[in-house]
């Protein structure tokens, strides 16, 4: 697909990969809309990028629906959907105070795994009706796995749980969706330098970096955003977790 533009909306972009991805998609000439819970930072993001806001609770039919909605009157159709809203607690399944609180849990996977299926299945219908473009494509949603999916560490059962249901929903979503011309794919983290990372030590964060094979640091968001506009231009992939982590196979903890 050429980027230049077509509508793009990028959830949880008003910062780390999601930022990234709306700054990168706004530079190669997108139309972007930029969601996200933090109504004011995602306001303070499309001012500096001069582009369309909304606040959004991915977890919530009706926000989800009215934010798209509101998207498509602003900046037209819809071909292009970054998934990035997530959260990432660490917590363990028998800690010190007892079992994990289940709603704790709950949250997690609402959020991370629900919470993409939600917009997954709201913008594909938007972009099911649009006229087709070359191969007869009309749309493409990128998901946020981690790697954590495949090797989740000590305190991280909700986490993996939920981004391990974003790998696998990426597969039977670009199957099911291929009728209507809507490529699904999904990016697998690894360690990248965000809000999330930087609430770290910096002790830890160095440690974190030195065990990354090569490059021996911390991924950079422009890396991941890179990736996106290289899938939504790559029709050929679809179906696909791509892991973006340096070779590193997460330890135990």
């Amino acid at each position: 697909m050429n980027i230049e533009n077509q509508g793009a909306v990028v959830t949880g972009g008003a910062s780390g990969l999601g930022r990234a991805a709306a700054e990168a998609l706004h530079a190669a000439g997108a139309k972007i809309a930029i969601f996200d819970l933090n109504a004011k930072a995602a306001g303070q993001v499309a001012d500096a990028l001069g582009c369309f806001a909304a606040p959004c609770d991915v977890t919530s039919a009706d926000s989800t629906a009215s934010a798209l909605q509101a998207a498509e009157d602003a900046i037209g159709p819809i071909r292009m959907c970054i998934n990035c809203a997530g959260v990432g607690p660490a917590k363990r399944i028998l800690g010190r105070e007892g079992p994990m609180n289940l709603d704790d849990f709950a949250r997690v996977v609402e959020i991370n795994l629900i919470g993409t299926f939600n917009v997954l299945r709201l913008v594909s219908a938007h972009m099911a009706k649009l006229d087709s473009l070359a191969d007869g494509e009309r749309g493409v949603v990128i998901n946020t796995a981690s790697i954590a999916a495949y090797e989740g560490q000590v305190g991280q059962a909700a986490y993996a749980s939920s981004k391990g249901g974003v790998a696998s929903l990426t597969l039977p979503a670009a199957r099911e969706l291929a009728r209507y011309g809507v490529r699904v794919l999904a990016i697998a983290p690894g360690i990248f330098e965000t809000p999330m990372l930087h609430a770290l030590p910096d002790a830890a964060q160095r440690s974190l970096a030195a065990a990354i094979p090569f490059p021996s640091r911390l991924g950079r968001p422009s890396e991941f955003a890179g990736l996106c506009l290289h899938m939504i231009e790559n029709t050929m992939l679809n179906g696909e977790v791509v892991r973006l982590d340096g070779a590193i196979r997460l330890a135990t903890a």
